[in-house]
């Protein structure tokens, strides 16, 4: 009897402690100043301004120039070369360089550039270190038990490069511009356009020059509008007009959520010793739970000096609403066969990036009137191998020769231009083969035993190619999994030491991240006050937590009492973290001014 009083005046305690750092005496101030939640025609101080657009118009529009996006357009100017027709392909980019906002492991399979470029070897493609050793391992918090990986298993690398993927985006865009495709690096598409009929007709870059309460600087610039015969949407994970196409054209009617992961990744220089070119090293277990999706990769690459690439992955179905994955990636390192790699070693740079894991079971329908997904935008990563450029880049590719079928094909039906063949080029390629044989790998895990009924089943899973009569469901939603953090054990995370371990702000620092100080955040609320209504009162303000990147952090109010959150979007470095997990759905990511956000060198 006296532990239930104990527990219950504990529980009171707590829900008085939370109701005080929540609510206060006045009005919640206003966060969110940008057009998309406070439309600028109901703004008296946008009426005498010029809204007029400039309009350029092409063939084969690309949003987007990762692995997906540049193959596409590297495959469209062949089929037009091979056939000797005039087709202009027209590429946007929200980074200020080709691959600065590319972030991957990465080792990559070879298949679909060496049927998009056989002569990559000849002209220079920065592939330069195949895969030699290859380990797997179960971390415990003090050891590590080796787990074999068996040739034919989605896990062995055999045959695989180790890559800086953002160096080989960028070798392609200057394969894609020699080839003739027109490339804008610094122009974020923002809006949709739409012809009458409802067919997408084309992007609009975003404007410039809008001050940080939402009102136009003396500076200000109207974007242009693109217009296509075909839009081709890359826009890699979670992509923002990729949600709302899923949205207008109800393309997930009949398929699951998409489930995502974090991924984090650092880059070392470490001690020449310690160094093995071409080894790869993956883990799972500690330090996280056996109920937590995730793991690690460390990747040793063949540069002038002895660099690494290590990375932490977390599943972004988690429920405790304490947890950190940017910590618990920290935490790893300290692990005795991590840290015995890093130490005496430099960190040179690190960045995050969410990750579409979903696989087979949430493919949502490929196309629409106007265009299609190819990429990370429609989730074809290989989950189990840890792998998604060599179908990103495979689909890209499909979706340029069904572009080019419909544009040179039959009359349309709509004024946009649907590449109705791309969805059966899917099917009948390896991508579909490859996603289907793993589908039943990543909801595995969601079982009584975890981690441990997870690995057991998808051992049985890929043994027999995935050939069971069923396939699993991956369940709710990534944002509706949270538990409320009165149900949820706080969790104690060691400082970083300055040596393996790092705080945000000073990882932060490292990705080179900067946007223009003076215009509306790009993250959006949909409502102000839910922030504190409902995520810090209800989960303890898992934003702070979640993002990678410092831009969350609950402050208190400069006047009366309770706190209100802080958003310092100078710091977000895109990884769409916040859009996919806020339990709320109340942030809605946009682009900002083109040319922000991280600047990565080969990340």
């Amino acid at each position: 009897m006296s532990a239930t009083v104990f527990a219950t005046s504990r529980y009171l305690n707590r829900i008085q402690l939370v109701t005080k750092r929540c609510f206060s005496d006045q009005n919640f101030p206003k966060i969110t100043t940008h057009y998309t939640i406070h439309p600028r025609d109901k703004d008296s101080r946008w009426k005498e301004v010029n809204m007029e657009r400039f309009t350029d118009e092409t063939d084969i529009l690309i949003v987007g120039g990762g692995p997906a996006g540049m193959a596409a357009a590297i495959r469209a100017r062949q089929l037009a070369e091979q056939d000797g027709k005039e087709l202009r392909v027209t590429l946007v980019e929200k980074a200020s360089e080709v691959g600065g906002h590319i972030l991957s492991g990465a080792c990559i399979e070879p298949i679909a550039l060496n049927e998009l470029i056989p002569d990559w070897k000849e002209k220079g493609a920065p592939l330069n270190t195949p895969v030699t050793v290859d380990k797997m391992g179960l971390l415990t918090e003090t050891g590590r038990i080796p787990i074999p990986i068996l040739p034919g298993m989605p896990m062995n690398n055999h045959g695989n490069y180790i890559v800086r993927l953002g160096h080989v985006v960028k070798w392609m865009g200057e394969q894609a511009e020699a080839m003739g495709v027109e490339i804008y690096p610094g122009y974020a598409a923002s809006e949709l356009l739409y012809h009458p009929d409802g067919s997408v007709k084309g992007v609009a870059t975003n404007d410039v020059g809008i001050a940080k309460d939402g009102s136009p600087k003396d500076n200000f610039e109207r974007g242009m509008e693109l217009h296509a015969k075909c839009t081709i949407f890359a826009e890699g994970c979670h992509g923002h007009l990729s949600k709302q196409l899923m949205k207008t054209f109800n393309l997930r009617e009949k398929c699951e959520p998409q489930t995502y992961g974090i991924g984090l990744k650092e880059i070392w220089e470490i001690q020449p010793e310690k160094h093995h070119p071409g080894t790869v090293e993956h883990t799972v277990g500690w330090p996280l739970d056996k109920f937590t999706y995730g793991g690690s990769f460390l990747y040793h690459l063949n540069e002038s000096t002895p660099l690494i690439a290590i990375g932490f992955v977390v599943g972004l179905d988690y429920t405790n609403p304490y947890l950190s994955p940017f910590r618990e990636f920290q935490r790893f390192k300290h692990h005795p066969s991590i840290k015995s790699v890093l130490e005496g070693g430099n960190r040179i740079a690190y960045g995050a990036r969410a990750l579409a894991e979903g696989g087979f079971q949430s493919i949502p329908k490929l196309t629409f009137p106007g265009g299609c997904l190819v990429g990370c935008s429609a989730g074809f990563m290989n989950v189990p191998k840890i792998k998604g450029t060599h179908n990103a880049m495979k689909s890209g590719a499909l979706a340029a020769e069904s572009a080019y079928e419909a544009i040179f094909g039959e009359q349309q039906q709509t004024a946009g231009f649907e590449p109705v063949t791309y969805p059966d080029k899917i099917k009948n390629s390896w991508i579909w083969k490859e996603l289907k044989a793993v589908r039943n790998v990543r909801p595995s895990f969601h079982n009584a035993l975890g981690l441990y009924g997870g690995m057991m089943y998808s051992g049985v899973s890929c043994m027999i190619g995935g050939r069971e009569p069923w396939t699993l469901s991956h369940g709710d939603a990534d944002y509706a999994r949270l538990k409320p953090a009165s149900e949820s054990k706080p969790i104690e995370y060691p400082k970083p030491d300055g040596k393996i371990s790092f705080d945000l702000l000073t990882s932060v620092a490292l990705t080179g991240t900067n946007h223009e100080g003076d215009q509306p955040a790009h993250l959006t609320l949909k409502d102000d006050t839910v922030p504190v209504m409902n995520n810090l009162a209800k989960f303890d303000g898992p934003e702070g937590r979640f993002c990678p990147a410092g831009v969350y952090e609950f402050v208190p109010l400069e006047q009366g009492t309770g706190q209100r959150l802080q958003i310092n979007a100078q710091n977000c470095i895109h990884c769409k973290t916040c859009d996919i997990k806020d339990p709320s759905q109340n942030i809605n990511w946009v682009v900002p001014e083109g040319g922000g956000g991280p600047a990565y060198n080969g990340m």
